[in-house]
């Protein structure tokens, strides 16, 4: 049976937010499972004025009673604290207006577009537009650490990562590990436009 905390427990004095998550949270995964308060009751042992106050915000619950509210549910317990955190930076960049970075090439035709980044405490995202114009005999090669994604929106180039070559069309992907000497080949078909993303990871 749940054990009712005394005068000034902290089961009696709930902080607000993370209250009403969990309220929202336990009611959500009963009623998508069609579960009853009065069975939930037996499941969890817990009494079904508990659970009302749970489900209204009115209380907080202790560690144990996440614990078995969780394993009624058949969720991790860390699934009843979703949302809490939902409030995340974000960067809007409308068309045309992301910042343009000089690169080798940039003056035979090669436009990078970053459309915004984020960084978190060890990590980094980094999203480009990449526009090729003009045909080029050198096309400059990258490295960096992190991961990174192409997606192919327009024309078709050969890129190649490494020894290997890609041949990419619109609508094609192509991911790999940005330590690997990486870059343009050859410009099939012109104009050539592409999305490049680059998620670092730790950072020093």
């Amino acid at each position: 049976m749940e054990v009712s905390p005394g005068p000034g427990a902290q089961d009696d004095a709930p902080s607000g937010h993370l209250e009403d998550v969990i309220a929202l949270r336990v009611r959500e995964f009963r009623l998508a499972q069609g579960i009853s308060l009065a069975e939930l009751a037996r499941l969890t042992g817990m009494s079904k004025a508990m659970l009302s106050k749970i489900e209204n915000a009115q209380t907080s619950c202790s560690l144990s009673s996440l614990a078995r509210l969780a394993e009624a549910l058949a969720v991790p317990v860390t699934a009843l604290f979703r949302g809490i955190d939902a409030e995340r930076e974000a960067v809007f960049t409308p068309a045309g207006q992301g910042s343009q970075i000089v690169r080798r090439g940039s003056n035979v035709g090669h436009l990078y577009q970053l459309l915004g980044s984020l960084r978190g405490e060890h990590k980094r995202l980094e999203p480009l537009l990449v526009t090729l114009t003009e045909a080029s005999e050198v096309f400059p090669l990258f490295q960096h650490p992190g991961t990174e994604f192409l997606h192919m929106l327009e024309g078709v180039l050969v890129y190649g990562h490494g020894e290997a070559r890609y041949e990419m069309r619109a609508g094609d992907s192509l991911v790999f590990d940005g330590e690997g000497p990486h870059g343009p080949v050859e410009l099939v078909e012109l104009p050539v436009r592409f999305l490049s993303v680059t998620a670092y990871g730790h950072l020093a």
